[in-house]
């Protein structure tokens, strides 16, 4: 053995001061390892030469083997960060600028979203609904992840009140419609994405516009605006993602009706008693509540749009931040729902 190192140490050497590439010195050191068990299956026992390779050829074949299982792992892992790079058709036509691909190399290096997945963030159109307590991390991170448009819509100015948990806007951005606020906030974040503010309430007016977008995500804090975003994603077949918080406890789910999933009336079909679900003004809310979900929602809009993991289509979550404790129920299509039921559409 010690001669098989010293012989595989002069081949290395010589090969580095040739300038041989790497791949041809291991090939030299791999003809060496050949000889040598090649050797000691053809000499005879006791031969001296044999003797002093050892003998026998079972330990020298166990080194083969973990060699020969080391330099597969090694493929392994090279051919997975080959598949997660962009391509070079990518790169080639600009898909990404250069700028762009360090920005995303994160989420591109991830097997489940890679380049494709990033291209499809690039080419999607996403439409958010408030850009309040659930909105602010909802537009952060899509900007981040960059999702190539957001529309974001919401009446309201950024008021002191906001700022305790509504981290897009700022002090500074007092009595500015939130909108433009949120805009600003994510064009600094991301200036390769395209932002599209709409300064009004979501009404009937607004429900054309779901059809321009790919994704649907609302966090308003009122069942009549929720019931009419929700028509409006069964009409126009968008998936919709929805929560909503109070006080310490929030939940979220993913409504496709298109894809026979529940929509959001067949879990709520009817509002709450008044005061039975007071809003955040009403009831107050926990400052990072809004952060944790909303940051749920985006994670979930990624995964949507990339196809990444497994959807909450079909689940409801359920937070309670007070008792740091997160359950999943099932929710099923109602037949009689008056938005999606099957018999209401036949």
């Amino acid at each position: 053995m010690t001669y098989f190192l010293i012989i595989a140490a002069v081949l290395w050497g010589i090969g580095w001061l040739t300038g041989a590439p790497t791949r041809a010195r291991w090939a030299m050191i791999g003809a060496l390892y050949l000889a040598v068990v090649l050797a000691l299956f053809v000499l005879p026992e006791g031969h001296a030469l044999r003797m002093s390779l050892g003998g026998s050829p079972g330990e020298w074949l166990l080194i083969g083997v973990a060699a020969v299982v080391v330099m597969a792992y090694r493929a392994g892992l090279s051919a997975l960060r080959r598949r997660a790079q962009p391509t070079e058709s990518e790169v080639a036509n600009d898909s990404f600028r250069p700028a762009e691909l360090e920005r995303y190399m994160r989420h591109i290096l991830l097997r489940e979203i890679g380049g494709p997945g990033q291209r499809k963030l690039k080419d999607a159109r996403v439409l958010v609904i408030g850009a309040g307590g659930l909105g602010a991390p909802v537009l952060e991170y899509l900007a981040a992840s960059g999702v190539g448009v957001i529309g974001v819509i919401d009446p309201d100015v950024v008021e002191t009140s906001n700022l305790q948990r509504q981290v897009i806007h700022t002090d500074a951005r007092l009595g500015q419609p939130k909108v433009y606020s949120a805009a600003e906030a994510m064009k600094a974040q991301n200036p390769f994405i395209e932002v599209r503010p709409y300064h009004r309430a979501f009404d009937e007016s607004c429900m054309e516009l779901v059809a321009e977008y790919d994704l649907v995500l609302d966090g308003t804090d009122n069942f009549d605006t929720r019931y009419l975003v929700n028509r409006a994603c069964v009409t126009y077949g968008k998936p919709l993602i929805a929560a909503a918080i109070t006080q310490w406890e929030g939940q979220i789910s993913t409504y496709k009706s298109h894809e026979n999933g529940p929509c959001y009336q067949c879990v709520f079909p009817e509002r709450p008693a008044p005061g039975m679900v007071p809003t955040c003004a009403e009831a107050g809310v926990a400052a990072p509540l809004p952060g944790i979900l909303g940051t749920m929602m985006a994670m979930e809009a990624v995964k949507e749009i990339t196809g990444a993991g497994q959807g909450l289509m079909g689940r409801l979550i359920i937070h309670d931040a007070l008792y740091a404790e997160t359950r999943s129920i099932r929710v099923k299509r109602r037949e009689d729902c008056p938005i999606c039921g099957h018999k209401h559409h036949d």
